[in-house]
């Protein structure tokens, strides 16, 4: 759904919302893991019912056989499923083909900063949304349920709030801690400018999953919705004024388009700010972030038209300034938002 533009398209296998061709067919999420698990095994799948199932969204899960016979006549592969080692190799390429695509106007020094933070970006935060569903959401966050008045219990929505937060923030310290830049500073300054950053860096990445036609964020087969946020809580979740203000930023952001070089630049502008306190050595870190706001410039020059160009570096810098206020915001609601802290400690450390 790039930009927002495009209308979603349906899973060949059961109709769901399709993420894209796995496989070799047009799938959702949902039927690509199945056909991962399914095909791989090396015992049979058999039908009860002499493979007459029904085949769709809310049926899928019944009958094994029948679905992958249809995962097969929608034309998936078996011999295009590779082992996760295959796998990793294959991202790590398209990372350092990425980098080297860069323009022309960048020097070889910047084109391999470039290289550096995409490879460290695809190895720890570039499928990180597709692992949410791996901590226990709720039902109706399912983007094959239609979706209802909320009438779940709201104690797990808030425990899955927490859990996904941990997660990302653990994925971008991964992420920094690959960066050669990053871990030639002391560690005092690593920290902090880890806790000042790690809620931006989240948020940039973040962005790439907002849909601007439904203002919802589809991480996988999830769908998050401003209605989730404020009913977090079954006292008070997320205040609405401050889930308006994040919308709007992500709208605003996800507008302009960005590539994929363009958003993990943004996120080392954010992670070597020499103003976050605790920082010893400003002067380096602020020749860091001087870098990163360089290389960013140029490659902005050195792409072809787009929606949104004029001033495109300059609207970057703002939403960077945005950013730090909602950073703030963010760090107020979830100290007063009841048990929501202690359910994730290391939340709590980085905006203490």
């Amino acid at each position: 759904m790039a930009g927002g533009e495009e209308r979603p398209r349906s899973c060949m296998v059961c109709g769901d919302r399709a993420t894209g061709y796995h496989f070799h067919a047009l799938t959702c999420e949902g039927c690509k893991g199945f056909f991962r698990r399914a095909a791989s095994k090396s015992t049979d799948l058999t039908c009860p019912f002499a493979g007459s199932c029904k085949v769709n969204k809310a049926q899928r899960r019944h009958c094994p056989a029948c679905r992958l016979q249809k995962c097969l006549e929608a034309g998936m592969k078996k011999e295009m499923i590779l082992s996760a080692e295959a796998l990793a190799a294959r991202r790590a390429k398209q990372a350092q083909r990425r980098a080297q695509q860069a323009p022309a106007q960048l020097s070889k020094a910047q084109q391999e900063l470039v290289q550096t933070l995409l490879g460290a970006h695809t190895r720890h935060v570039g499928t990180m949304f597709d692992q949410f569903v791996q901590f226990r959401p709720p039902a109706h966050l399912f983007t094959h349920h239609q979706r209802l008045p909320i009438t779940v219990p709201v104690l797990p929505l808030l425990m899955h709030f927490a859990e996904v937060n941990t997660f990302m923030v653990q994925q971008v310290i991964k992420f920094t801690k690959d960066l050669p830049l990053f871990r030639s500073l002391p560690m005092e300054d690593q920290i902090s400018l880890l806790k000042g950053a790690a809620v931006e860096i989240c948020h940039i990445a973040l962005n790439t999953t907002f849909c601007l036609q439904t203002q919802n964020f589809f991480c996988g087969p999830l769908r998050y919705t401003l209605e989730d946020g404020v009913h977090a809580s079954p006292t008070a979740g997320f205040q609405e004024e401050f889930l308006e203000l994040l919308f709007r930023f992500h709208a605003t952001l996800r507008r302009l388009q960005l590539q994929e070089p363009e958003y993990v630049l943004m996120a080392a502008m954010a992670l070597f700010s020499p103003d976050r306190p605790g920082v010893t050595q400003r002067e380096e870190i602020d020749r860091l972030q001087e870098v990163m706001a360089l290389t960013l410039h140029g490659y902005i020059k050195g792409q072809p038209p787009r929606p949104g160009d004029r001033f495109r570096y300059a609207k970057l810098l703002g939403l960077l300034a945005e950013l730090r206020s909602i950073n703030n915001a963010y760090g107020y609601q979830i100290q007063h938002i009841q048990g929501l802290s202690a359910m994730m400690p290391l939340l709590q450390e980085i905006c203490s």
